[in-house]
C-alpha cells in the first residue's frame, strides 16, 4: 500500500511539475517602441519565430529612451527601437552587441481636417512647424524621450524655434495616447506612419495626414541584443536568434508583407547602408 501510494503521488506530481516533455516555453524579453506594437506589426511578425523555437516573446512597448534604459539595466534581452544616434551610443557604451538594420518607414504631421494652420500638402516639415507655431495652433508633443520625440526635437531645431507658449503641450505619453488626445482637442502632432494608419483604420481618430514626404522624416529601426558580458543574466542565445530572424529573408518578407488597409507600413532594410 505504501509503495502504491508513493507511485500515485509521483504520478500526480509528474503532472504538475514541469519536465522535459511538458516544459514551459522559454521567454524572450523585448523592449520596443509603441509604434511596433500599436501598429499590429509584432502580432503579425512573431508567431513563426515563437513556433519555431518554442518560445514566447514578451513585449514591453515604451518610448525608445525607456526601451534603451531597460536594456542598459539588463531588464530585457533585446531592443527594437528607432533613434539611431541613441542606439549607436548604447552600443558604444557597451550596453548592446552590434546594431542591425531591420526596417524603416517615416513620420507624418497629423492634425485636424480643417487645418487651421494651413500646412496641408507641405513637404517641408520644418516649414510646417514654423507655420503651426506662427499661427499659435495647438500642438501636442509626446515629450517622453521616445524616438518620435527625439525626431520632433530635431525638427524644431531645423525650424530655428524653441517651442513654448500655451499652444505647445508636452504630454509625456506614448504615440497612441498622444493621437487620442490630439483627436479630442483638435491639435497637431508628429506621428510615425504605422501608428497613425492603424488608429485611423480602426476609426479611433479622424485626424488628417497633413504633411509628409520630407527626407528629414525618414524613420529607421534597429535591433540590438543586450550585452551578456555586461549582464550575464540575459538570454543572449535567444536574443541572437531573434535578431537573425528579423534580418533573415523570412523575417524581412513578413515585415514587407504587413499591410493596413492594403498599404505597406514598414519597409524591410536589412543590408541597407546606415543613413540610407
Amino acid at each position: 500500500m505504501i509503495l502504491r501510494a508513493a507511485v500515485a503521488a509521483l504520478f500526480l506530481l509528474g503532472g504538475l511539475l514541469p519536465g522535459p516533455a511538458g516544459a514551459a516555453p522559454g521567454r524572450l524579453k523585448l523592449a520596443t517602441t509603441t509604434s511596433t506594437a500599436n501598429s499590429g506589426l509584432l502580432a503579425w511578425l512573431h508567431p513563426p519565430f515563437e513556433e519555431k523555437h518554442g518560445v514566447e516573446v514578451h513585449v514591453i512597448a515604451v518610448g525608445t529612451g525607456k526601451a534603451l534604459r531597460l536594456g542598459q539595466n539588463g531588464d530585457v534581452d533585446v531592443v527594437l527601437v528607432h533613434a539611431r544616434e541613441a542606439e549607436e551610443r548604447f552600443v558604444a557604451e557597451g550596453h548592446g552587441v552590434g546594431r542591425r538594420e531591420v526596417m524603416y518607414n517615416d513620420f507624418v504631421i497629423a492634425g485636424p481636417p480643417e487645418d487651421p494652420a494651413g500646412v496641408r500638402g507641405m513637404r517641408d516639415a520644418a516649414g510646417a512647424l514654423r507655420r503651426i507655431a506662427g499661427r499659435g495652433a495647438l500642438w501636442f508633443s509626446r515629450g517622453d524621450d521616445s524616438g518620435t520625440h527625439k525626431k520632433e526635437e530635431a525638427l524644431w531645431r531645423a525650424a530655428g524655434l524653441v517651442p513654448r507658449g500655451p499652444w505647445f503641450r508636452l504630454l509625456g505619453q506614448g504615440m497612441g495616447k498622444t493621437l487620442i488626445a490630439a483627436e479630442e482637442k483638435r491639435a497637431y502632432t508628429l506621428s510615425d506612419r504605422g501608428t497613425f494608419a492603424a488608429f485611423a483604420a480602426k476609426e479611433k481618430i479622424s485626424l488628417a495626414l497633413l504633411a509628409e514626404g520630407d527626407e528629414r522624416l525618414f524613420n529607421p529601426y534597429g535591433v540590438i541584443a543586450v550585452n551578456p558580458a555586461r549582464h550575464p543574466g540575459v538570454n543572449h542565445e535567444l536574443a541572437a536568434k531573434y535578431v537573425e530572424f528579423l534580418v533573415s529573408p523570412e523575417g524581412q518578407r513578413r515585415i514587407g508583407a504587413f499591410r493596413m488597409n492594403g498599404r505597406q507600413l514598414f519597409h524591410p532594410s536589412a543590408g541597407r547602408a546606415p543613413g540610407n
